[in-house]
């Protein structure tokens, strides 16, 4: 998220607060993450689990594609009294044309009062991609990934793996943190980390929150993401801004040509 002025350089608010520590540029898990995690080892293998819950995780992301969903968006920025100062805010289907192609419809759209802040390409791109992430048998390759323990998520027995990109590659996106992986179902319910690598040029800066993603069984055995929320300051080099995020993902249902006609006066938005 860029700082909005002209040269993407962040206003520093006339009450800024005191910032907060600066988390690692890799945004590891914060401490309250780790404070119910047992050290029993797994029971089998941590590479098995890897492997598997890889190909139930390309499962689901094949399964979901099959899903029409509503997205609500919201980001604000908060003052230095804990109170929103800015705002932008959508509501879209995501949806199919009765030939079967995906597609976005926004539904609800207030105009946006952001005014230290503005929202990128990344930040669109980021919201469709790395805040459900999903890691695949095809994505496995390009992370490192380490068994942490066990912990509950609500009810829910997880593995916990440590998850980081091996490169950065140009012009490419990555999730940087943890994972909560059902020990039944072998799925990811639960993320907590980063979209990585921050990008900061010589005019520009451009940087993102650790952000949390919750999921939900909606289907047989598959757990959709239905939560996300961040709660962090952006650290420019001029000042710090503190936003506030959540996306709720709701109204799951399984794509039928004739279920959905979208309005004449609403063309159609491809996603990115």
């Amino acid at each position: 998220m860029p700082g909005a002025t002209p040269q993407y350089e962040p206003v520093t608010p006339p009450e800024a607060q005191q910032p907060e520590a600066a988390p690692p540029r890799k945004a590891p898990p914060a401490d309250h993450h780790s404070s119910g995690i047992s050290k029993d080892p797994p029971s089998i293998p941590a590479d098995q689990i890897i492997q598997q819950f890889a190909e139930r995780e390309a499962e689901f992301k094949t399964e979901r594609e099959n899903f029409t969903y509503v997205q609500t968006f919201l980001i604000q920025t908060i003052d230095s009294a804990g109170d929103p100062d800015g705002e932008y805010r959508m509501t879209s289907d995501v949806t199919f044309t009765p030939a079967g192609k995906r597609y976005e419809v926004v539904t609800n759209a207030p105009p946006p009062t952001l005014e230290r802040i503005t929202l990128s390409e990344q930040d669109f791109d980021d919201l469709m991609k790395i805040q459900p992430f999903a890691l695949t048998t095809e994505e496995l390759p390009k992370y490192d990934i380490s068994y942490v323990g066990r912990e509950k998520v609500d009810e829910i027995s997880a593995y916990v793996f440590d998850v980081a990109p091996k490169t950065i590659e140009k012009n490419q996106r990555y999730f940087q943190g943890r994972i909560w992986v059902d020990d039944k179902d072998l799925e990811i319910v639960k993320t907590f980390g980063k979209a990585v690598p921050d990008i900061r040029k010589r005019n520009s800066e451009n940087v993102f929150p650790r952000f949390e993603t919750y999921r939900e069984n909606i289907e047989g055995h598959f757990w959709f993401p239905t939560y996300t929320h961040a709660d962090d300051v952006l650290r420019f080099q001029a000042s710090s801004v503190h936003i506030r995020m959540t996306v709720h993902y709701s109204e799951y249902k399984r794509f039928r040509s004739s279920m959905r006609l979208v309005p004449a006066n609403q063309g159609p938005q491809q996603n990115p």
